[in-house]
């Protein structure tokens, strides 16, 4: 597995090895040694998560306020995306500012995204597969949601050639000057 840092420093992309022949391919989709080898420290992993989203859902930015705040590596099994993490960390140098990746079936990449940053994705396919760990459980009582399309973030998400599908709640999140937010 091969780890490749982004601008924001606590953010990686992991790439699998691929084997693959006539019969089809294997790969180690994760391994915690691994895993904990390229952070630099040890993490737990408490739940897994799939949804299946159509073309043009946008689902975020999401994050959990502390105690609750959660970890996660995400990954495409079936389709596309356009993933997002954006850092809301006050304390941190990259406090504002976001990365994004493209994750699908053809490329196999993941990203790692630590406790204390908002996620969203963008579906770019017909469909797609949206696999994540988490490091907390899924406490409704610290989930909060900031605005996609806040403009002091001016995220670059791509154009689908369809109107964004959003839910009611990432509809109405606020922008990031107005967030219930981390501390630290």
């Amino acid at each position: 597995m091969q780890a490749t840092p982004t601008l924001i420093a606590d953010v990686l992309i992991f790439e699998p090895k691929l084997f693959g022949d006539a019969r089809g391919f294997f790969l180690e989709s994760f391994n915690q040694k691994a895993f904990d080898a390229a952070l630099g420290y040890e993490v737990t992993f408490v739940q897994d998560n799939h949804s299946r989203s159509a073309r043009g859902v946008l689902r975020g930015l999401h994050y959990q306020l502390p105690p609750h705040a959660q970890g996660k590596l995400v990954r495409v099994t079936q389709g596309c995306v356009f993933d997002v993490a954006v850092d809301i960390r006050p304390a941190s140098p990259t406090y504002g500012r976001w990365v994004g990746a493209e994750l699908s079936d053809a490329n196999r990449r993941q990203m790692w995204i630590p406790p204390g940053l908002a996620h969203g994705f963008l579906v770019l396919s017909e469909s797609a597969d949206f696999l994540y760990k988490t490091t907390a459980y899924y406490a409704p009582q610290a989930e909060r949601s900031l605005r996609w399309d806040d403009p002091g973030l001016a995220i670059e998400w791509p154009s689908v050639g369809v109107p964004v599908v959003l839910s009611g709640k990432d509809a109405a999140a606020p922008r990031l000057d107005e967030l219930d937010r981390p501390k630290g």
